[in-house]
């Protein structure tokens, strides 16, 4: 008899219980366990603890901005000093903090919703955190070493030339950059690895979550976007270290490659950092609209086209350059057709939300905030996307709000959102929504109050990157406004900060599924067993748990419980932990260093010492544990990675 949409039960977990708020190591106890980890949970809780120290120095910098531009001729700051304060929060929002936030989540739970043991090549995932790690070291030690970079986070030649430029700043952001970069393209390799190879059976494209989805097309675009930028620093490396003439213009050079090669990067990052929100705005809303998302195929497919015409579009940021009226006809064509992805999406969302049962937690509520700021931020963006308005703005702070309304009020309230979804999985504890509500009411009007008044501020000419301004023009009182909102947001922030403390040590149970959620990773317990399942999930529906806990939601007939095959804990091969990522991430860091201050014998010893690790690697064999188990999950063993 033909069945359709048929749904094997996820059994209920039977697993170890977690230690606390992390999983028990395998072999190594203390910090050892932490620098020698390849569990997806442990890097993925790496990632967002990390990103949240590079969050909180960019989030003193732009306190430090906003104070010196609060009045008139403020001297706060020195011109110099306001340079790297704005350079170096550009850079850490973008590379450091927002964008490995989001692989920080993808670390944790791509392999729990698709039903996989960990990343592809767990090894490999965590050379990559340590690589990330690395190049934010690097770059912020810059601080201590000579001064930060200073030349904005795009860094355009000819300001970062030896004439222009002559301090260390500037090798720093390109060494870190490039060294960073490396990190970033492995880990995209092994997620997309992961999701096309690692699902779980009867997991069909069109049954993944659309959490991984986003993930799987970011993971595409860092791997075609980083390439031109990275041939942009070698460049600018070339330049500055061996005396090349590429960005030279008395020499020939072309200053505007930079902004090309920059850009084509530049845009599609832009969605590397949105599109993980969209997904998490995608598990967040039917959850708690108790719906399922509404128009799931058409997310998707808007999400892959977003990520395409992402590289159509990166001379938008350039029309002011003299490309021609031709040039800009087109890539104002092209920047408008990507809205419409964008515009469908916030239909799917407020779609789902429609005719719901609506519980507005924390998390919800950050939703909801993410889809009325994104929408400003996205009505900006088509401002902008008019070669003649933009011709008046470009350069302003119009387009610093435009910008920190599709970052700030767009990805970061996701990525709260996300937070507070998943914090209880994380550590098994559920966060105080008296605590995270009263700062939500700080954090997100704090947000509207920094930067709506910025838009004015643009439109009555005041340029960005301006570290102070005449009385007497009209900009007081909208850059009084904007400062005043920091402080608000900052109380918004420090109550986020004590409610996750304040969970972590005194949170309540939160039981595997406190939010009757509809996705794999909440048929676990919380936190996830080490092995994360045991039992192989079976998926024949894309709401996988949500089936299984309410089995009349789906026609058809039911597969008996006793058609999933079963195995105890005992039988799965776990890789063992290894030192070799973290040393190699301390290799490359020597590296940059010696490459800084041009000691090429130390560049050379550092690179030996990556090969030399490398091989080690190779060497070390898959490790582990392996215990024999009476049953397993058909195919589960093999498809365990070990890189």
């Amino acid at each position: 008899m033909a069945v359709s949409k048929v749904t094997v039960p996820v059994p209920a977990p039977e697993s170890t219980p977690s230690d606390g708020l992390f999983t028990r190591p395998t072999w190594t106890t203390g910090i050892a366990s932490w620098l020698t980890t390849v569990d997806h949970k442990r890097l993925g809780l790496l990632y967002i603890f990390t990103s949240f120290l590079f969050m909180a120095a960019a989030s003193v910098e732009a306190f430090l901005i906003r104070l010196q531009l609060a009045v008139p001729n403020n001297t706060l700051l020195s011109p110099d000093a306001y340079n790297q304060m704005f350079t170096m929060h550009g850079v850490t929002m973008v590379f450091l903090a927002i964008m490995p936030l989001g692989i920080g989540f993808a670390n944790y739970f791509v392999p729990l919703q698709i039903g996989a043991r960990d990343l592809a090549f767990p090894r490999l995932n965590a050379l990559g955190y340590w690589i990330y790690a690395a190049g934010g070291a690097f770059l912020y030690s810059s601080f201590f070493l000579g001064g930060a970079p200073d030349a904005g986070w795009f860094a355009y030649s000819p300001l970062t030339s030896l004439s222009n430029n002559p301090g260390n700043g500037t090798d720093f952001y390109m060494i870190g950059l490039l060294v960073g970069g490396i990190g970033t393209l492995v880990t995209a390799m092994n997620l997309i690895v992961t999701i096309v190879s690692m699902r779980a059976p009867g997991m069909t494209m069109m049954r993944v979550p659309v959490f991984t989805w986003m993930m799987l097309v970011t993971s595409f675009l860092i791997i075609f976007a980083f390439p031109p930028l990275t041939i942009a620093l070698l460049q600018v490396i070339m330049d500055r270290t061996f005396g090349t003439l590429f960005y030279v213009p008395e020499a020939g050079g072309m200053p505007i490659l930079w902004q090309h090669l920059f850009w084509i990067f530049g845009h599609p990052e832009v969605y590397i950092i949105v599109l993980p929100a969209f997904g998490v705005i995608s598990e967040v809303i039917p959850t708690f609209s108790r719906k399922p998302l509404f128009g799931y195929p058409v997310v998707i497919l808007s999400g892959i086209f977003i990520g395409f015409m992402g590289f159509a579009v990166w001379s938008h940021h350039m029309f002011t350059t003299g490309l021609g009226p031709v040039v800009n006809t087109a890539f104002a064509l092209t920047s408008f057709v990507i809205g419409i992805p964008t515009g469908i999406k916030i239909f799917n969302w407020l779609g789902t939300i429609w005719g719901g049962k609506v519980v507005f937690t924390t998390s919800m509520l950050y939703a909801i905030s993410f889809l009325f700021t994104f929408t400003l931020g996205g009505i900006t963006g088509i401002m902008l996307a008019v070669p003649p308005f933009d011709a008046q703005a470009q350069d302003s702070y119009f387009v610093v709000a435009h910008f920190h309304y599709v970052m700030g009020g767009g990805a970061l309230m996701a990525f709260f959102a996300g937070l507070y979804y998943w914090f209880p999985k994380m550590s098994g504890k559920l966060m105080d929504e008296r605590i995270g509500k009263l700062g939500f009411w700080f954090l997100v009007p704090g947000l509207h109050l920094i930067f709506f008044p910025q838009h004015i501020a643009g439109l009555m000419g005041m340029p960005r990157r301006t570290q102070t301004y005449v009385a007497g023009i009209g900009l007081e009182l909208p850059n009084l406004l904007s400062t005043a909102g920091t402080f608000v947001m900052l109380i918004g922030l420090i109550l986020l900060l004590v409610n996750i403390v304040h969970g972590v040590l005194r949170g309540k149970p939160a039981g595997n599924d406190p939010w009757d959620a509809r996705t794999l990773e909440w048929s676990v317990s919380s936190p996830p067993p080490h092995h994360n399942f045991d039992h192989q999930p079976v998926v024949n529906d894309r709401d996988a748990l949500w089936v299984q806990k309410y089995p009349e939601s789906v026609h058809g007939e039911r597969v008996p419980e006793s058609a999933s095959e079963p195995y105890d804990a005992a039988g799965i091969h776990l890789p063992g932990q290894s030192w070799y990522p973290l040393f190699m991430g301390l290799a490359l860091l020597v590296f940059s260093y010696a490459l800084l201050f041009h000691n090429f014998w130390v560049v050379g010893i550092s690179l030996a010492m990556v090969f030399f690790f490398t091989y080690a690697w190779a060497l070390e064999g898959v490790g582990g544990h392996h215990f024999p188990a009476g049953r397993r999950g058909a195919g589960q063993h093999s498809k365990e990675g070990h890189a």
